[in-house]
């Protein structure tokens, strides 16, 4: 939780409450449904709420915008933006009943108005929103067949409509056909553990 705090000072109260909150929540529902790794489970904040962070801090979503988070899993990156964002209306899917049931559960416990959580898979979503994040569900090329459309047409935020997209490792071969217009944001430059090192934010405005 420290680190949450030295790099988001600006967090109210509320907000210090439900980032705190977590720790419990995710730990009492990984054990009855796995969504953590066991082993991970101790590096909550670092490896899951932190890393869905760096989102946060390459754009500051505006109010009202709509915000979809494509094989959310538990709820990363989604709820921790939903915290960080409580006036921006985020739509967490994935296609593993028992994953989105937690990510519900915990957005629920946390009092989050702001977030919706649904099965399904990224194929039969049909809603149109501002931005599409997630974490390193596939490979870009076929992430972005299936999102593309779901991007809405108007503009509102500072960066145009598109993927926020967390990855790690080698991504030449999956950014080549869009290297014109994609950006590539090491996360080692707004969290300086070492675990973010090779971790990136990609955008792709589409």
């Amino acid at each position: 939780m420290e680190q949450i705090l030295k790099y988001f000072p600006e967090l109210t109260e509320e907000q210090r409450m439900q980032m705190a909150q977590l720790d419990a929540l995710y730990r009492d529902w990984n054990a009855k449904i796995n969504v953590i790794s066991r082993k991970d489970i101790d590096n909550l904040y670092e490896h899951h709420v932190l890393h869905s962070l760096a989102i946060a801090k390459t754009l500051h979503f505006k109010p009202d915008t709509k915000v979809l988070d494509f094989g959310t899993g538990g709820g990363f990156p989604g709820i921790p933006l939903a915290i960080m964002f409580p006036e921006v209306r985020f739509k967490l899917i994935d296609g593993t009943g028992k994953k989105i049931l937690v990510a519900s559960e915990i957005a629920k416990a946390l009092g989050l108005k702001n977030v919706i959580a649904e099965q399904r898979r990224g194929e039969e979503e049909k809603g149109k929103y501002d931005f599409v994040v997630s974490r390193a569900v596939m490979p870009l090329p076929d992430l972005v067949k299936i999102v593309k459309k779901n991007i809405a047409k108007q503009q509102q935020n500072a960066m145009p409509n598109g993927l926020l997209v967390l990855k790690g490792g080698n991504l030449d071969a999956e950014i080549h056909n869009f290297r014109r217009v994609v950006e590539v944001i090491p996360v080692d430059m707004f969290f300086d553990e070492e675990w973010f090192r090779e971790k990136n934010v990609i955008y792709l405005p589409i």
